[in-house]
């Protein structure tokens, strides 16, 4: 993953010296408690770093998530979005209080203060890739206060799903099929909603897992817009390729299983990953990565729970893979546990 142009992730300690060294990083994210005090927030201003209210489970400290590329990079800025480009790929991040945004005047339904936050911080985003030309978004991080709660009648999830598909509408871009890999998870009460973003200006190949109905196809029973995000992704760039898989759960078809055990919901997140790999290393990667080539983010919603979940996935994976463990609250309020991943192989 060394060579000229891969990119590279890493979680790190905030306070170790090597999360301090900028050569060739595109962007990170933090992840803290809210409202603590952060030594490594101001350490990187060359840098977009998105700052994420989620404890870290089984640590002593922060974790830093570290973007690299082995190619020069140069930053900038464009309305709320930061970002740093290499000649390939950039990564992108910003945040929008709700308390700072309001629906326009007269609008009613389902234009709420999330709903609004979401389509303002999305139509940034493309308005960003339009004008530095990296037309293709291929990894999409999404983190919102309160994800389950329901407020003006509708879950805040699915105020978000809604917000984000009017914003690919009003933008001209897809809402099925050609959208980016992505994960939407609940952070901290009070925080603003929190988006960071790889995009290219090549193409990615999209991944869907032939054990779950496509995200975008759900049925209207999870809302009254579909969550537009595709399974995986792969980056190919010069010799060699990135696979990102997007926030896996225990969803077969379209369906939660094994609600209230968490052991077998990690078991089954683990057969989605490994049903991606199957499916990215026949379509995109030449070959097949293994569970052990990859790098883990792993969401827990009851910390009582990591133990168990944890000792599935070492059993699964080993013990040299790198994992970060973070309480979050998930999309749905069944599920247990959601494992995101990334990797990459060469070509």
């Amino acid at each position: 993953m060394e060579r000229l142009g891969a990119l590279k992730l890493e979680y790190l300690n905030a306070c170790d010296p090597a999360a301090q060294g900028r050569r060739g990083v595109l962007g990170g994210a933090l992840f803290e408690r809210l409202g603590r005090q952060s030594r490594a927030a101001g350490a990187a201003p060359g840098f977009p770093l998105a700052q994420v209210s989620l404890p870290v489970l089984g640590h002593a400290g922060e974790v830093l998530e570290l973007w690299r590329i082995g190619d020069e990079v140069r930053a900038g800025a464009h309305g709320r979005v930061r970002y740093t480009c290499s000649p390939d790929v950039l990564f992108g991040s910003l945040s929008v209080h709700e308390e700072e945004v309001a629906p326009p005047s007269g609008e009613a339904g389902e234009r709420t203060p999330l709903y609004e936050a979401t389509a303002q911080a999305y139509r940034e985003i493309f308005a960003t890739l339009a004008a530095v030309d990296y037309p293709h978004l291929v990894r999409v991080w999404n983190y919102l206060p309160d994800i389950n709660l329901e407020r003006h009648g509708l879950e805040r999830y699915r105020q978000f799903n809604s917000g984000r598909q009017e914003a690919l509408i009003a933008c001209g871009r897809d809402i099925a099929g050609n959208v980016a890999a992505a994960s939407a998870l609940g952070c901290a009460s009070g925080s603003p909603l929190v988006i960071y973003f790889l995009a290219s200006r090549l193409a990615p190949d999209l991944i869907e897992n032939p054990r779950q109905v496509s995200a975008y196809h759900y049925p209207a029973q999870y809302g009254p817009r579909s969550p537009s995000f595709s399974r995986a992704a792969v980056l190919r760039k010069k010799d060699a390729a990135t696979l990102f898989i997007s926030g896996t759960a225990s969803i077969v078809g379209h369906r939660t299983m094994h609600t209230g055990d968490p052991v077998a919901q990690t078991r089954e997140t683990l057969r989605n990953i490994e049903a991606l790999l199957e499916e990215a290393g026949r379509k995109a990667l030449g070959g097949k990565l293994s569970l052990e080539a990859l790098a883990y983010k792993v969401y827990v919603r009851d910390p009582r729970d990591l133990p168990l979940i944890r000792a599935q996935l070492t059993e699964a994976i080993g013990g040299q893979a790198p994992v970060v463990y973070l309480q979050a609250d998930i999309c749905r309020r069944d599920l247990a546990v959601e494992i995101e991943a990334a990797g990459s192989r060469a070509l």
